[in-house]
C-alpha cells in the first residue's frame, strides 16, 4: 500500500518507519533531557507521549504535502502560497495540539483542558516548524523530480536531434546517388540502349532494396555488399573492360554492424575521381577483416591521386559522399570511428574506415577471420 504525498509516492511502510525514527529521537532526547534537569519518568512514558505527538504529524502530513504542491511557493503567485501556508501551518498545528490533547487525555488523570495548555506550552513552536519542514521537504521533492524529468527530457531531444542528424545525412547520400546514375543511363541512351535498360533495371532493384531495408541506420556488412553489387554493376555498364573489381571479405565480418549506405559512397567517391577523371582503366578492391575490437574496411582505387598538399585522413575536395559518411560515423560511434585517406603504391588511393565491432543481434557465430572470402569481380 503506498501513500501519495504531494507528487510522491511512498509504501506505508517506509512511511510509518520513518516517522517511528522520529518517534525514537524525540522519545531519547526528552528522556536524556529529565535525566539531567527534571524528574525522571519510564522510557515507556517519554515513548508514548512522543508517539501521541509525531504520529498525530504522521497522519497530518498528507494534508500538509498536498497542500505544499497545490501552492508551490514559487513565482508566479508566491505571496498568496505564502498566505495560504502561513494560514494552514496555524490551523493544522493548532489541529495537531487539540488531537494530541484528547489522546494523551485518555492515558493521563488530568482533564483535556489541562493538557490542551500542556500540548500547546511545549509544541506549538515545534509544531509550526515541523509544518515548515513538511513544506520544504515537499519542495526539494518536487525540485528533484523536476530535475529529474528535465534531465530525461533533454536526454530524449539529444537522441531525436542524432536521429535526424543522422537521417539528414543519409538522405543526402541518395540524392547524390541518384543524380549521378541518372546522368550515366542519360549518357547511354544513345549509346548503347541495352546497357541503358539493363541500368534502369539495377537501378530500379537498388531504390526497392533502400526503401525495403533502410529503415534504420545499421544493417549488416553482407546486406552492404549485396546492394553494393547492384550498384557495381550500373558502374560496369558504363565503364565496360574499363573498370573491374575486386572484393575480399573475412567470414567473420559479413554479420557485423554497418552504417547502410556506408560503401556505395566511397565507391562511388573512388570511380569518379579515379576512372571518372583520368584515362586508363581502374581497379576497385574492397577489404574487410577483424583488428582486436575494430572492423576494418578499405576501399582502394588503382588509378587516383590525392590532391597536392592534402593530409591522409583529410576528405575536402573528395566529394559530399566521404564528407557525409564522416559525419554519420561521427553521430554513430564518436571517437570509436575512423576515416581517412592515404596514397598506395604505386599509384592509387585508399580510404580506410575503423568501426567498432558488433555483430548484429542473432547473426551466427563469428568465422575465422584469418580466411578470407575473396570475390572477383
Amino acid at each position: 500500500m503506498n501513500i501519495q504525498l504531494g507528487d510522491t509516492p511512498i509504501s506505508l511502510s517506509r512511511y510509518l518507519g520513518l516517522w517511528s525514527a522520529v518517534v525514537v529521537v524525540f522519545a531519547l532526547q526528552g528522556f536524556v533531557h529529565d535525566a539531567f534537569f527534571a524528574e525522571l519518568w519510564s522510557i515507556f512514558d517519554y515513548l508514548r507521549w512522543s508517539m501521541i505527538q509525531w504520529y498525530t504529524w504522521a497522519a497530518l502530513a498528507p494534508w500538509v504535502f498536498r497542500l505544499a504542491a497545490r501552492y508551490p511557493i514559487q513565482s508566479p503567485g508566491r505571496w498568496r502560497a505564502l498566505f495560504v501556508h502561513l494560514l494552514a501551518g496555524i490551523g493544522i498545528t493548532a489541529l495537531a495540539l487539540v488531537i494530541g490533547a484528547a489522546v494523551s487525555t485518555l492515558f493521563e488523570p488530568s482533564s483535556f483542558a489541562e493538557q490542551l495548555l500542556q500540548f500547546v506550552g511545549r509544541h506549538a513552536a515545534t509544531g509550526l516548524l515541523t509544518y515548515w519542514a513538511l513544506v520544504l521537504l515537499q519542495h526539494s521533492l518536487r525540485l528533484r523530480a523536476e530535475r529529474a524529468r528535465r534531465m530525461v527530457e533533454a536526454s530524449r531531444l539529444a537522441a531525436e536531434l542524432a536521429r535526424s542528424r543522422l537521417q539528414v545525412l543519409k538522405t543526402q547520400l541518395q540524392p547524390h546517388f541518384l543524380f549521378n546514375t541518372l546522368h550515366a543511363i542519360i549518357t547511354l541512351l544513345d549509346e548503347d540502349k541495352r546497357s541503358a535498360e539493363d541500368m534502369l533495371l539495377r537501378l530500379s532493384e537498388l531504390l526497392r532494396a533502400f526503401l525495403e531495408d533502410y529503415d534504420g541506420q545499421e544493417i549488416s556488412l553482407r546486406r552492404e555488399l549485396d546492394l553494393l553489387e547492384l550498384y557495381l554493376g550500373i558502374q560496369g555498364q558504363r565503364f565496360k573492360d574499363r573498370l573491374t573489381t575486386q572484393i575480399y571479405v573475412a567470414p567473420g565480418t559479413l554479420d557485423c554492424a554497418v552504417p547502410s549506405l556506408l560503401l556505395q559512397p566511397i565507391v562511388e567517391n573512388a570511380i569518379r575521381h579515379g576512372i571518372g577523371q583520368r584515362v586508363g582503366a581502374d581497379r576497385i578492391e574492397i577489404e574487410s577483416r577483424r583488428e582486436g575490437d575494430s572492423l576494418c574496411i578499405e576501399v582502394r582505387n588503382r588509378n587516383s591521386t590525392l590532391e597536392s598538399g592534402q593530409a591522409p585522413a583529410d576528405t575536402s575536395g573528395h566529394g559530399i559522399g566521404l564528407t557525409n559518411t564522416r559525419l554519420r560515423l561521427r553521430e554513430l560511434y564518436g571517437q570509436a570511428a575512423e576515416l581517412r585517406l592515404d596514397m598506395i603504391w604505386p599509384e592509387g588511393v585508399s580510404c580506410r574506415i575503423r568501426l567498432p565491432f558488433r555483430v548484429l543481434d542473432d547473426a551466427g557465430e563469428e568465422a575465422d577471420d584469418d580466411n578470407p572470402e575473396h570475390l572477383p569481380g
